[in-house]
């Protein structure tokens, strides 16, 4: 079972959902966690980690080179690169700061002076939390590109580990690495907070989860803060509503401290084990 949890905007708390349920779980069957979000990883700061046992960087990605000693300035890698990583002139070379590895220079050049070459454009990282499970968290370099693929490869690194629930916490927002999180996914938890912009991002997440036909559920989180729009959400997605969180103050002191919210004696624990509860009748987990 791959239960992703997921949203349209950032802060709105899934690494706290994602890792209080992982918890909540692993009390009660095998569990694998896995953070998405690689260009700004933080599940692990809330199962309190921040050293890694094992570090291993990677390559899902490639740049392109031009051969300087062939290439005749024809300026047609120029002309065909849609992302300005080119530069003419006296000598042409690339920007690997802007080059995507999309190919299109190799295939425009008439002489063969340009070639892809893989680079170490990340790493995955992996502990043993001591909540009894693993944790496995990937990381894009600074300037580097292919953040979907590092997800997937994120994935694949999990799939190794005996489990019987992996949990996903997804990037925000609509784009690539968030469609690597949940592309085949048995479940998506969409987590929203009640604001305008936590409203529209909301539709937007489940017009993908729609899209790969994946069955979903809403939770607002920090619902009391704005009550007029919770019950609007509450409203619109009356089949799929789940359940509200309170906006606690507790939660900060949490994570300040490097602590699971879900071992603070605060409402909010409360309700995240009542959550939990749900999820496990409604994905017919519970014996």
């Amino acid at each position: 079972m791959k239960i992703v949890i997921a949203s349209g905007k950032g802060g709105v708390g899934k690494s706290m959902l994602a890792s209080s349920l992982a918890i909540l779980f692993a009390r009660k069957m095998k569990v694998v966690a896995c953070d998405c979000d690689v260009d700004a990883p933080n599940l692990g700061l809330w199962l309190g980690i921040t050293e890694y046992e094992k570090i291993e960087k990677i390559s899902t990605s490639e740049k392109a080179t031009i051969q300087e000693e062939k290439c005749i300035k024809c300026g047609k890698c120029l002309e065909v690169c849609r992302f300005g990583a080119i530069e003419g002139g006296k000598k042409y070379k690339v920007n690997p700061f802007l080059c995507e590895g999309c190919g299109a220079c190799k295939l425009a050049c008439p002489v063969n002076a340009i070639k892809l070459e893989t680079v170490k454009n990340g790493e995955i990282r992996t502990v043993n939390t001591s909540y009894g499970f693993p944790l496995v968290s990937g990381k894009l370099y600074p300037g580097e590109s292919g953040s979907g693929k590092v997800v997937e490869e994120l994935k694949r690194r999990a799939e190794k580990y005996e489990h019987e629930v992996m949990i996903l916490d997804s990037p925000a927002g609509i784009g690539c690495p968030v469609i690597a999180s949940i592309r085949g996914v048995d479940f998506a938890l969409l987590i929203t907070e009640p604001t305008p912009s936590g409203f529209s991002d909301l539709d937007r997440i489940v017009k993908v989860v729609e899209h790969f036909r994946i069955p979903f559920a809403v939770v607002i989180n920090k619902w009391n803060l704005n009550p007029k729009i919770s019950n609007e959400m509450k409203k619109h997605y009356e089949k799929e509503f789940m359940g509200g969180i309170s906006y606690d103050k507790k939660v900060i002191e949490a994570i300040v401290n490097l602590k699971p919210i879900i071992e603070m004696d605060s409402r909010v624990k409360d309700e995240i084990n009542s959550l939990f509860e749900k999820l496990m009748e409604f994905l017919k987990l519970k014996d």
